[in-house]
């Protein structure tokens, strides 16, 4: 193992894949300048070239729409933004065309083209436009295989399995983990797309994650653990949704808790609860709980962000809620 930050084992990650592929290529704005603005793609330039770490204008659904007709030819971009919310802006070209040419031509054409959403989500004080985790509107979509990684060990594999696929990615990246220093494999290793981790094991309470709510998860486990014994997995993957691991947890422990930043409305968590109710109601002894920010735009106020957003307590919480009659 080897010590880096999240953000340089994913920059790895590309290296890698860029060395290993020349059909790889990276496309967004600064992606060219100082390795961009979260230093994401640091050395790429100065090793690749101009011709394959393309830095754009301001200009979503130009660099989105190339990236897609690019990939129909054969190529293998990873579309970055800088902020996750600036999808938005390209939402056509997302939506309307990766989506869902592969389905569209009947399975002749590949669309191997992976979304960068950096910086998702709150806890630096950037306001509603900056700080939003979408992850369930590509969930929504089909044709999209969507990731969520929580650590650095595994953006890095995440990274490459990603690449490396045939089918769109959207690759969700939760800003408070990018300057973490975490353990990272050393050599060549890929984490397989679809497959949950149980970062904790437990036999009464089953806590389901992703991104840097496992953190979150972690935590509010371990501050219970003298009462409740808690498993917590980390999801990684939110679609396909790894429903044997989620479903052999339940069964063993009979009570759900999903967690996550993004507002439980229409949620992975919802959609987790839906799955579990319907396949595994019998083995349920409490009523499944999604605990999540508030349904509101975030606020720029640092108190008012913190009231909104998912919290530790909010976790520990619902734990000892969903726990009466255990403890």
């Amino acid at each position: 193992m080897k010590k880096m930050m999240y953000i340089s084992a994913v920059t790895e990650a590309l290296a890698e894949e860029m060395e290993r592929d020349e059909s790889v290529f990276v496309i967004g704005e600064d992606v060219d300048i100082d390795g961009g603005v979260w230093n994401e793609t640091a050395g790429l330039l100065e090793r690749f070239g101009a011709k394959r770490v393309v830095g754009t204008p301001i200009s979503e659904g130009a660099f989105t729409g190339l990236a897609a007709g690019a990939a129909l030819t054969g190529l293998r971009p990873v579309v970055e933004f800088m902020y996750g919310d600036f999808i938005h802006v390209a939402m056509d070209q997302v939506a309307n065309q990766i989506a869902k040419a592969r389905l569209m031509f009947g399975g002749q054409a590949k669309m191997p083209v992976v979304i960068r959403l950096c910086a998702c989500g709150a806890g630096t004080r950037e306001g509603a436009q900056h700080s939003q985790f979408l992850e369930s509107w590509f969930a929504h979509l089909p044709g999209f295989v969507v990731v969520a990684p929580s650590n650095a060990a595994d953006g890095k594999g995440l990274m490459k399995s990603a690449i490396r696929s045939d089918l769109p990615v959207v690759f969700v990246e939760s800003r408070q983990i990018y300057y973490d220093i975490q353990d990272v494999p050393e050599g060549e290793y890929t984490v397989p797309i679809g497959k949950a981790e149980i970062l904790r094991p437990g036999e009464q309470v089953t806590l389901l994650s992703f991104g840097y709510a496992c953190e979150k998860a972690r935590q509010a486990a371990e501050m219970v653990k003298d009462k409740v014994d808690v498993e917590v997995i980390d999801l990684r993957t939110l679609k396909p949704l790894d429903t044997e691991t989620i479903f052999k947890s339940v069964e063993k422990t009979g009570r759900l808790i999903v967690a996550h930043d993004s507002p439980a409305m229409c949620s992975i968590g919802a959609e987790v609860v839906r799955r579990v109710v319907a396949e595994r109601f019998d083995y349920l002894d409490a009523p499944p709980v999604v605990v999540a920010s508030k349904d509101v735009p975030i606020p720029f106020n640092d108190e008012l962000e913190d009231y909104t957003v998912l919290s530790v307590q909010d976790i520990v919480d619902e734990i000892m809620k969903i726990s009466v009659g255990i403890i």
